[in-house]
């Protein structure tokens, strides 16, 4: 077995995947899918009878199925088992791989005194206490072992009212429904008792010291391809106990199982090591990119800007290797645009103070015109605010000067949205991603709905920017094929007047911006990002001709980037399909 994981070092250990698509690219959303294919592999060579070799000198699993047999008739006629009527003999076709001799199939209802799940209590959550009986929930069952952060109490009294789900020492606990469905842990000693949700069942093993090895069997592919696949009801909604007591397991002899168990133990330990020591090397080239780009944004002059990116071009294959460090350098792109660092300066550019004046004059216009409200001066930019010096040209502005800023309205509770296409689009924060729009679940508005919030109709080319909860700041272009709609309360439009709109679109992504709407957000109760406070939030602006040039640089290096992340991505692919091959090749 050692063989196997030093001579597939490489893929087990660089095999990586992302833990959740919707949150925030980061080391701690990376999963080390490699290692999770070894630690799937070790547990299934092990149900396999692959991991440690045979011992003829064994007593047979046969012989143990006796001792069970006689167990449990003496628990019965002592009361403290109820008879059940016997389960069916497993036959050939149900038989999914050839044991070793020695080893016994069996259904795991054959080898437990109890397969159960728990009960909410009388009352429901108005039942729990501050202290007293843990309640243990689907949130606190976990694979590596029970998680406490967020666990329900019971009174003595309601505990002794759900006799029948307390739980034991040595107990394998088992999510039936949901999401975590098929995530096991074995009740630990120290703990003494506790009671459990209708949400997870209950396996006692007859033989306590067979729970250690029957619960690896349960994390096993083999086994939780059953929970997975045997789900019962319209919607595929959980296990019952008639389901899983039928479950097949490949039982060994008493004796080749605590073999089993320690051979488990001493390769699980090595794939902790691996993925500390992968961990701590992700974080430690995260750190390192982050530092070596730093050089760049805070490059005082274009000699010193060149030669640090000289130190870097050289490593560039070893630096830009992970999604992460792409995304650094996305932003770095970002950064040096905003600071003028990014595309040569030319002196024949009409200077940005040139252009303020214009769009100052356009604002008076649209104000006459009344498409535009007046509002009051907005404060002058102090000195203390100025974050970094500005090339010859450049102007640092409020955002509120040079845009023009609507807020979307709340759909009155009146009205309704539909999924049928109306051609009016009511845009949720749900729907918004930073930089597109998602299409996959538009809800549309009545003719009656629409009537109620037309004023706050945004078009194709503007720019959304989210306001409100941890998506604050996300923003992009509208799409040209949602040409007709409105803005929840939950974001707000944005439209350049006279400058280049697409260079506002990047300006907005970059952290200089972003960091300025996290620092302005109102922490009281829900995140929000006040208008007041966008329109005060300070804005790099070029020359207009210089901002042409920025987008046009922008977009050709953003398209290098995003190939090199799928050629990443490609690459990591492989290496899980290899990972996944690996393990089918070891089990076969």
């Amino acid at each position: 077995m050692k063989d196997t994981i030093i001579q597939s070092f490489d893929t087990w250990t660089d095999a990586q995947g992302i833990k959740s698509r919707n949150r925030v690219k980061s080391i701690d959303n990376i999963s080390l899918e490699g290692i999770a294919r070894l630690r799937e592999l070790i547990l299934e060579l092990a149900i396999r009878g692959k991991l440690v070799p045979q011992d003829p000198n064994d007593e047979p699993a046969s012989e143990l199925l006796k001792k069970i047999e006689r167990e449990k008739t003496k628990l019965v006629k002592e009361g403290k088992l109820k008879k059940e009527k016997p389960l069916p003999a497993i036959t050939d076709d149900e038989k999914p791989f050839e044991l070793p001799e020695g080893w016994e199939w069996v259904r795991i209802g054959n080898i437990t005194n109890k397969i159960g799940s728990g009960s909410t209590p009388r009352g429901g959550s108005q039942a729990y206490t501050q202290s007293g009986i843990l309640f243990l929930r689907s949130q606190n069952v976990r694979n590596e072992g029970l998680l406490l952060d967020d666990v329900a109490y019971i009174s003595e009294k309601t505990n002794e009212k759900m006799s029948n789900t307390i739980v034991l020492p040595n107990d394998i606990l088992l999510n039936i429904t949901g999401g975590s469905l098929g995530r096991s842990t074995i009740f630990p000693e120290e703990m003494q008792t506790a009671n459990v949700s209708q949400h997870v069942t209950i396996i006692r093993p007859t033989i306590l010291r067979s729970s250690v090895y029957l619960h690896g069997c349960v994390l096993s592919p083999y086994f939780q391809d059953m929970v997975w696949g045997r789900q019962v009801g319209a919607n595929r909604e959980g296990l019952s106990k008639k389901v899983l007591e039928m479950f097949e397991i490949p039982l060994p002899p008493l004796a080749e199982q605590h073999r089993i168990v320690a051979k488990v133990d001493e390769l699980m330990a090595l794939c902790d090591q691996l993925e500390a020591e992968q961990t701590t090397h992700l974080k430690t080239h995260q750190q390192l990119v982050k530092t070596l780009l730093q050089t760049l944004t805070e490059a005082v002059d274009a000699g010193a800007l060149q030669a640090a990116w000289q130190r870097m071009s050289v490593h560039f294959d070893t630096l830009f290797c992970t999604e992460d460090s792409i995304d650094q350098l996305k932003q770095t792109i970002l950064q040096l645009a905003i600071m003028g660092k990014l595309v040569p300066q030319n002196p024949t550019d009409e200077p940005a103070s040139e252009l303020l004046k214009k769009i100052a004059q356009e604002k008076a216009k649209l104000i006459k015109e009344g498409k535009l409200k007046k509002e009051k001066p907005l404060p002058a930019i102090t000195d203390d605010e100025k974050p970094f010096e500005l090339p010859e040209g450049w102007e640092l502005v409020r955002l509120g000067e040079i845009v023009k800023i609507n807020g979307g309205k709340r759909l009155p509770n009146s009205q309704q949205l539909v999924k049928e296409d109306t051609g009016r689009i009511y845009i949720r924060v749900t729907d918004m991603k930073n930089g597109s729009i998602d299409d996959s679940d538009l809800h549309f508005l009545t003719e009656a709905s629409y009537s109620k919030i037309k004023k706050y109709f945004i078009e194709k080319d503007d720019i959304y920017l989210v306001i409100v909860g941890s998506t604050i700041g996300k923003s992009g272009i509208v799409p040209e094929k949602f040409h007709m709609m409105n803005l929840t309360e939950n974001a707000v439009k944005l439209k350049a007047i006279i400058f280049d709109r697409l260079y506002l679109n990047y300006a907005l992504k970059s952290m200089f911006m972003l960091d300025q709407f996290s620092d302005r957000t109102n922490q009281l109760g829900q995140p929000k990002l006040a208008i007041v406070r966008i329109q005060s939030s300070l804005f790099t602006l070029p020359p207009l001709a210089e901002q042409h040039r920025i987008v046009a640089k922008i977009d050709e290096l953003m398209a290098l980037c995003e190939k090199l992340s799928e050629s990443i991505l490609k690459a990591q692919d492989i290496k899980v399909s290899l990972s996944q091959t690996i393990v089918e090749n070891a089990v076969a």
